[in-house]
């Protein structure tokens, strides 16, 4: 025991001596101390994702062909699985483990009026569609008279002999009502992209060969159209509220049009008794095609592709599923396809937003606004589609107010890192407020709530700004939303591969930082890259032309005619 009571007199001795020297120095130091451990443990936080899942997000195949880099999928999709290719749609009494169907565009449409069906707070719930007028009108469609005039419209096109429809309209819900109206009357749908040449538009009806056209007054060379290409048959208007006064049925005199039928969209649905077209058709076939144009250059001649309703639904279904479970879209959220519709990564998107029974809303001046701020006027979507160019405007908009002081840089700078080296996503806090006050875009209006998400596209072949890894970084902590970046093709309907919604790392040495990779493949394709020239896949690495299969490829396979390479992470990037 007297080894036990030295050991103690000593620790007493020690306690005290420490005491008899505490002073307000010490007190100091020990606060600081107590402080910084306390705000470390309290703060920390966990990356979004772990670091594994980001140095290898692609699977190869384990056998390779010559000439050609091994085949490689997502995680998601691994191989000796189907790619994805439908919706899992469960017709009603059908059983809740039985394998659904992958469905078409008509289930798109049924699904938005039928509400969430699974079960949850939500359930029942339905998303809303509204038009965008100007900077603060927005007008809110009721979801049974909108499939009215799927029927009837679609019932009016059929009834008078049309077969190929082409859609010449803005971002507009008519837009996406004749699509629907076509997959429901086995029409083929032929959608437009928007403000063309008029020769360039006569170019594109005759390689179509549609025989209808839905399109907007001051907007279609009618005459032009009439003189240059005898097979059109018939003419429908979408008219404003402020021309419903005028003759739209009247043809000019001296076009030779006396053949087309001209009729403008409001009086076909105006004209029937208001019970018509309640119920939507239920017929066997399969939709026909939906042909899409797509222009690399301006000026240049429009590649004309034709999508499958099945090619459509795989692309649908890989953006639902490229979300996590927990991030998908939801009738909480307010989807903006601020870039075109003509663009079938922006109609993926749109149509997968439908299905989620999310809000859309449409505003025909989206695509071509200059920033984010502008395409966003009079509404506060939670997920916009936007091109780069509008991306890259915002970005130079807000980083010059941020260099413009050394505070803003250096809360910048931190919440960079935070992203790009911790993994973590907008930690809140006072520079998250401070960001919000001071530099993210005014995005017009307060419902439903907070901007989320981020969808852009790079595309082949087009001359469409590149965004780097940086670039994305700065968009994330500024918009405070999530970017998802995207690789798109002609003949591949949506996304050829697409960054990781958690993937938020900065790459130095990416190509002297001129565009960022294009994460997996999406889980409806998987890539290849043929040998080119002095581009050659060996056992160091994969280089060459990108090849692209699956379901939601026009004919299942695509050559790209663009020179790409897997980087370490296994991850798609361009040369």
């Amino acid at each position: 025991m007297g080894a036990f009571d030295n050991l103690l007199l000593r620790a007493d001795e020690s306690i005290t001596g420490l005491f008899a020297q505490w002073n307000v120095w010490t007190s100091l130091i020990v606060t600081l101390f107590a402080g910084f451990l306390t705000y470390q443990i309290s703060t920390r936080r966990d990356p979004d994702i772990h670091p594994f899942l980001l140095a290898r997000q692609a699977q190869p195949s384990p056998v390779r062909q010559p000439g050609e880099s091994p085949v490689y999928r997502s995680q998601a999709a691994p191989h000796g699985m189907p790619l994805q290719a439908g919706l899992n749609v469960k017709d009603p009494g059908a059983s809740k483990w039985a394998r659904g169907r992958d469905g078409d565009l008509r289930d798109i449409w049924r699904q938005v009026i039928a509400g969430v069906q699974e079960d949850g707070p939500s359930k029942g719930a339905t998303g809303r569609i509204l038009t965008v007028e100007g900077t603060e009108h927005v007008v809110e469609h009721n979801l049974a008279d909108l499939t009215r005039q799927i029927n009837l419209i679609g019932r009016y096109i059929l009834d008078r002999g049309g077969n190929r429809v082409a859609i010449y309209l803005p971002n507009s819900v008519e837009l996406l009502l004749t699509l629907f109206a076509c997959s429901f009357y086995n029409l083929t749908a032929v959608i437009l992209p928007f403000d063309q040449p008029d020769d360039a538009v006569i170019s594109m009806l005759r390689r179509s060969a549609a025989d209808t056209v839905v399109t907007a007054p001051g907007s279609f060379p009618f005459d032009e159209v009439v003189k240059h290409y005898p097979s059109l048959r018939q003419l429908i208007w979408v008219v404003d509220e402020g021309s419903k006064h005028m003759d739209w049925n009247e043809i000019p005199q001296g076009t030779g049009g006396s053949a087309v039928n001209v009729s403008t969209w409001q009086d076909i649905i105006a004209d029937p008794p208001v019970s018509a077209g309640a119920d939507l058709p239920s017929p066997s076939e399969t939709p026909k095609d939906v042909t899409i144009f797509w222009q690399n250059k301006p000026g240049q001649t429009e590649d004309m592709v034709r999508f499958t309703s099945a090619n459509l639904i795989a692309a649908v279904a890989a953006q639902l599923f490229a979300v996590p479970t927990a991030r998908r879209m939801s009738p909480a959220d307010l989807f903006l396809p601020a870039d075109s519709l003509a663009n079938t990564h922006t109609l993926a998107l749109t149509l997968a937003a439908l299905y989620s029974n999310a809000s859309v809303a449409f505003n025909s001046s989206s695509p071509a606004a200059a920033d984010l701020a502008l395409a966003t006027q009079g509404i506060a979507p939670t997920i916009v589609s936007a091109n780069p160019a509008a991306l890259l405007k915002t970005h130079e908009t807000v980083m010059q107010k941020i260099n413009s002081t050394v505070f803003s840089r250096e809360a910048h700078s931190l919440q960079t890192s935070a992203l790009a080296q911790d993994g973590v996503f907008a930690p809140a806090g006072f520079l998250a407020n401070y960001y919000d006050s001071a530099f993210r875009p005014k995005i017009f209006g307060t419902e439903p709530g907070k901007l989320r998400l981020i969808f852009t596209a790079e595309r082949v072949g087009a001359e469409t700004p590149k965004l780097s890894s940086t670039v994305l970084s700065d968009l994330r902590v500024i918009t405070g939303a999530r970017v998802i970046y995207a690789l798109t093709a002609a003949n591949v309907a949506g996304a050829v591969a697409q960054t990781n919604f958690y993937d938020y790392r900065v790459t130095k040495d990416e190509e002297k930082e001129k565009c960022s990779h294009f994460g997996p493949p999406v889980t409806a394709a998987e890539v290849l890259l043929r040998d080119k020239g002095e581009y050659k896949s060996t056992d160091e690495g994969s280089k060459g032309e990108i090849i692209v299969k699956g379901p939601c490829v026009a004919g299942k396979e695509a050559a790209l005619g663009v020179v790409g390479y897997i980087r370490h992470d296994h991850t798609l990037a361009l040369i």
